[in-house]
């Protein structure tokens, strides 16, 4: 299987059905730390150390979704938590694209 983090984000503007359980099960093991969320979205919280490095995650995290086209809900709360959730808002659930910027996103604390 291709590394996720290596693939583009092909645009979706709807007509094609959300990925079922089975589809999209092989691209969790790229993306350890997402949860699936009644099989249409994937989430993952972060914990930071001050609200300045929330932010800093969350801003690098706006350019990998301008970059790819595909735009997650991002969330800082609590002063230094953020949560993401990827869906496909044309189809209502999950397409391929989430699992790649879900992946691109781990990427930036990698080290």
């Amino acid at each position: 299987m291709t590394e996720l983090t290596q693939i583009k984000c092909v645009p979706c503007e709807g007509g094609i059905p959300p990925l079922t359980r089975a589809e999209f099960a092989p691209y969790l093991s790229q993306v350890k730390e997402w949860a699936v969320v009644d099989d249409k979205k994937i989430e993952r919280n972060f914990t930071f150390k001050n609200f300045g490095e929330a932010l800093k995650f969350v801003n690098a995290c706006g350019e990998i979704a301008e970059k790819e086209g595909h735009h997650p809900d991002l969330l800082i709360y609590s002063w230094n938590k953020v949560k993401i959730t990827l869906y496909t808002h044309a189809i209502g659930g999950l397409s391929l694209n989430d699992f790649v910027v879900a992946a691109k996103i781990d990427k930036i604390l990698s080290p």
